[in-house]
């Protein structure tokens, strides 16, 4: 099930997916939970110690004050000036300490996410939109933060100071009390009322999030087709129609929070009114002391400052609720390459490349025993013996890249057999069977760092010396070594400083320095100027003495002198031998390379 279908089905679930939600959510406090602990106690005591200021003031007015006890007076001002500065210190503590706690958590489950996306498998990655998974691992986790911070300690230290204030009201006048909550069943359905809203306008503030990320990172990398097309003002419209989504989705979040609020202050408002009407009419007549009268005045004021905090608490859980819905549906779906249970040994490789019978489709439900499905791929089997070339040609769609997406296992096969050394690549480890495979990709990307860190990407068991020897074998010494910084020059996004020729140097060099047994190229060649090509071309003969290698070429001047030529067609191979064998046979290939040639007279 996808992500979206998912945060689907958790939608129509409705309240009752609360309880599952923060079970996950405080799952994630465990590792801390000593902590968590310490910090339940110091909100617990605080919750406690606030209510007990009007009590001792009670007491304070109806014993000492009545009485006229000075020296009672004095020990009360001390005792209440002592119980407000532990309450402050507590509150400092609880403070910073649920703080460290979140951002701790927080750190773990953004590492959680970042690692789960970073072991999928590309099919993953086919069906979600960059910007999407930026959203999730950034602002979705960070509408967790305050949850795994302060909010689930502080709702319940609010929860229990509610507790502490009913309990301190109902022992100094349970007639009284009852007048003060009176108005709780209102605040009770506005409470019920408000959550519903500001769950589904919250869910819905985050899905738009969602979009104007995915927007803003596909538009702002291919800004330059955007301009090169004058295409400004229509993709300013359609930002313009996400933004406005955003905008209304948050605006309606807000309209509830500007009619809730309100709502709370004039229930605590009516309570206060109700405690002054009828304390005052008792006190009138000696039904309670002017002590009660004025702690339960203040009882009222506080009563209402933690349902205030709750309901701002509740603020934040359901933005976390609608975060936590989209993070969580990611980390359930789960279309990582399985690893073999026990993987067979490889300890000498030689190279030897055997595809048997693979049938394969991008569509993950098709039936792997219709041979009528839209397959990719249609019953492909070759054999490249150690330190042999293949060259794949064909046209554009024939299954040529799909070949070496399923030699690296960045797809699943449906029927037959990749083999490597006679061992199935199935039984293989990813880290053991990849990096014994270099590969040189046509679109070239670079990070943001050194030249040094792209090329070694940041491997600490690649040496200097490697660095520069696979540098001087492959020609691309020179040009760096040119750069005002030589290997410590700075590459931008993308490596956009750079020509592409220089691009592909030292996406080339990134492979070889690995020193591979076996090579793959696709298109390596193809969108270089001639005389990057030539160094390109010079050094392959030399690196791929010895080593397996396969390349993928649409010029067949580039391929003549590979051991094998495999033809594709429609997913199928239709022909395989050497260039000689090939022209020989007055086939497809034949044909493709008279066409080329004839391309290549007129130009």
């Amino acid at each position: 099930m996808s992500v979206d279908r998912k945060e689907a089905a958790g939608t129509k679930t409705g309240a009752g997916l609360d309880t599952r939600l923060l079970r996950r959510i405080v799952g994630y406090l465990m590792p801390y939970k000593g902590w968590v602990a310490l910090a339940f106690v110091t909100v617990m005591t605080a919750a406690y110690l606030g209510p007990l200021v009007p009590k001792l003031v009670q007491v304070t007015i109806d014993r000492e004050i009545a009485e006229g006890d000075v020296a009672g007076l004095r020990r009360m001002i001390g005792i209440l000036f002592a119980i407000v500065a532990a309450e402050g210190f507590l509150s400092f503590v609880n403070a910073y300490l649920t703080q460290w706690i979140g951002q701790q958590a927080i750190f773990d489950v953004r590492t959680k996410v970042y690692r789960h996306v970073q072991r999928q498998s590309l099919r993953f990655f086919d069906s979600r939109p960059i910007g999407q998974l930026i959203t999730r691992v950034t602002s979705d986790v960070e509408s967790l933060s305050q949850v795994l911070s302060a909010g689930i300690v502080t709702i319940l230290g609010d929860l229990f100071k509610l507790i502490f204030i009913a309990w301190f009201m109902f022992s100094l006048d349970w007639q009284l009390a009852l007048v003060t909550m009176s108005v709780m069943p209102i605040m009770i359905y506005a409470t019920f009322w408000f959550k519903r809203k500001v769950r589904d306008a919250y869910r819905d503030t985050r899905k738009q999030v969602a979009r104007i990320n995915s927007f803003l990172q596909e538009h702002v990398t291919g800004m330059r087709i955007v301009q090169l097309f004058g295409r400004e003002e229509e993709e300013m419209q359609r930002f313009t129609g996400i933004n406005d989504d955003h905008r209304q989705a948050y605006i309606k979040t807000i309209f509830y929070f500007a009619l809730f609020w309100p709502m709370v202050d004039l229930v605590a408002s009516a309570a206060l009114g109700l405690v002054l009407w009828y304390g005052g009419l008792s006190a009138m007549v000696g039904g309670v002391t002017l002590g009660v009268l004025i702690a339960f005045i203040q009882y009222a004021r506080r009563f209402f400052e933690p349902i205030r905090n709750l309901s701002d608490q509740f603020n934040t859980l359901q933005s976390a609720m609608a975060g936590a819905e989209r993070i969580f549906g990611l980390l359930d779906t789960d279309m990582a390459i399985p690893e073999a249970e026990k993987t067979s040994d490889w300890s000498e490789v030689e190279g030897r490349i055997e595809f048997r019978n693979v049938w394969f489709s991008y569509d993950p439900d098709i039936d792997p025993e219709d041979d009528e499905a839209e397959w990719i791929l249609r019953d492909v089997s070759f054999v490249v013996e150690p330190g042999q070339s293949l060259a794949i040609v064909g046209a554009t769609g024939a299954g040529k890249t799909t070949i070496i997406s399923l030699l690296l296992r960045f797809y699943e096969i449906q029927r037959g057999e990749i083999r490597v050394d006679g061992v199935d690549v199935s039984t293989l480890s990813l880290a053991t069977l990849r990096e014994q495979i270099g590969l040189v990709l046509q679109d070239v990307f670079l990070f943001s760092g050194s030249v040094r860190d792209n090329i070694t990407l940041r491997n600490p068991a690649i040496s200097d010396d490697d660095m520069r020897r696979a540098a001087d074998a492959i020609n691309a010494a020179p040009f760096i070594e040119r750069l005002a910084n030589g290997y410590d020059q700075q590459v931008r996004e993308r490596g956009m400083t750079l020509s592409h020729g220089q691009r592909q140097l030292i996406s080339f060099l990134r492979a070889l320095v690995y020193d591979p047994r076996m090579l793959v190229l696709d298109e390596a060649t193809s969108s270089v100027d001639t005389e990057t090509e030539e160094i390109i071309q010079t050094a392959l003969e030399t690196l791929m003495s010895g080593r397996t290698s396969i390349a993928i070429a649409h010029r067949l001047s580039t391929v003549q002198h590979a051991d094998q030529i495999l033809v594709m067609h429609h997913g199928r191979v239709r022909e395989c031998g050497t260039h000689q064998e090939l022209i020989a046979s007055d086939g497809l290939y034949r044909r493709l390379y008279e066409l080329q040639y004839k391309e290549q007279e007129a130009a």
